[in-house]
């Protein structure tokens, strides 16, 4: 699929799980259960998405408490790491660490470190620090670009480099030094909650489910009967339609596409996923990548940091920061 436009089957209600929000649909084949099982389905508003369950398992109630205890972890990861609430510790840091150092959890440093490493061998394609740019574009609520000049000041600063992380008065600490650094864990942290969420159904004996957050996913196991997870990548030319399909088991897998975020200005559409180096969406005729690893905050991170460079430096990327991850998936308008 890569680069190609093509569509396949409609998407019907006999043919799906669940509708994937984001860029995955879950396909039914494979889904039928011995023993009396069932496939048990949540579907909820969380971390600004929707979160989609479906567990296996021969009781109903004690499904639905352990995906209560997935949605708990999203929850907490999701307050400790969201930029949209000053009493995270991302709301926090960026509220004060210019000025001094601000203590955070040792699971937001986990995050953090990780996502410095991303930017460092992405050479700053991904950038965690990236915060002010997402924000001064916002294209959730904009029908027109901002000022070129505020742009020109965010572009190609390698911010991350001025996002200090260590410890201060011997607890876990994060400091700015540079001016205009702002945390947005928005291409890292919904793949680490997914992971806990995932580790919180492992943990209570669950051995057969998905967790789908916006498109980031985690098979556990495959379908009851042996089969892996058949995962459809919706088509973003046509939303009832599916541009192709592929087979997970025991994985992770993340999308970024500019379809989903975006508005249009004289004939030119700017998308959510920002270039670092410009400090505006990039331009490229992408519109989305899908990347297969074993962990989804390393699959989610690698979307960002790969999403429109050629398949060479994206597979290097990807060597180096996650082997064995792989783009399952790449759509470009022809």
């Amino acid at each position: 699929m890569n680069g190609a436009r093509t569509v396949s089957s409609a998407v019907t209600r006999r043919e799906v799980l669940a509708i994937g929000v984001g860029a995955f649909v879950v396909l039914g084949t494979g889904l039928v259960t011995r023993a009396r099982a069932q496939v048990i389905r949540r579907t909820v508003p969380v971390m600004g998405t929707i979160a989609e369950f479906a567990v296996v398992h021969r009781d109903a109630t004690e499904a639905h408490a352990t995906i209560d205890a997935a949605i708990a972890e999203l929850t907490r990861v999701d307050a400790l790491m969201s930029r949209f609430t000053g009493s995270s510790d991302v709301g926090r840091a960026n509220g004060r660490a210019a000025v001094e150092g601000v203590r955070v959890s040792a699971e937001t440093m986990m995050v953090l470190r990780e996502a410095l490493a991303w930017a460092e061998a992405s050479d700053g394609a991904f950038d965690p620090a990236l915060g002010q740019a997402i924000r001064v574009w916002d294209v959730g609520h904009r029908t027109t670009p901002p000022e070129e000049r505020v742009v020109r000041r965010l572009a190609g600063r390698r911010l991350y480099r001025a996002l200090d992380v260590g410890h201060w008065r011997g607890a876990p600490a994060v400091r700015f030094t540079a001016p205009d650094v702002e945390i947005d864990l928005g291409g890292i942290a919904k793949g680490w909650a997914v992971d806990r969420a995932a580790d919180a159904l492992r943990a209570r004996g669950i051995s057969h489910a998905l967790v789908n957050v916006g498109g980031d996913l985690v098979a556990i196991g495959g379908t009851q009967d042996g089969d892996p997870w058949r995962i459809g990548v919706q088509s973003p030319w046509e939303r009832s339609r599916l541009a192709g399909e592929f087979a997970i088991r025991d994985g992770a897998v993340a999308t970024s596409g500019d379809y989903l975020q975006s508005f249009t200005y004289r004939g030119q559409r700017y998308h959510h996923l920002l270039d670092p180096a410009t400090g505006a969406p990039r331009r490229t005729p992408v519109r989305s990548v899908t990347v297969m690893a074993a962990t989804c905050v390393a699959a989610d991170a690698a979307t960002t940091a790969v999403y429109g460079l050629s398949r060479g430096p994206a597979e290097r990327i990807l060597a180096s920061r996650a082997p064995g991850a792989t783009i399952v998936s790449e759509l470009a308008d022809t």
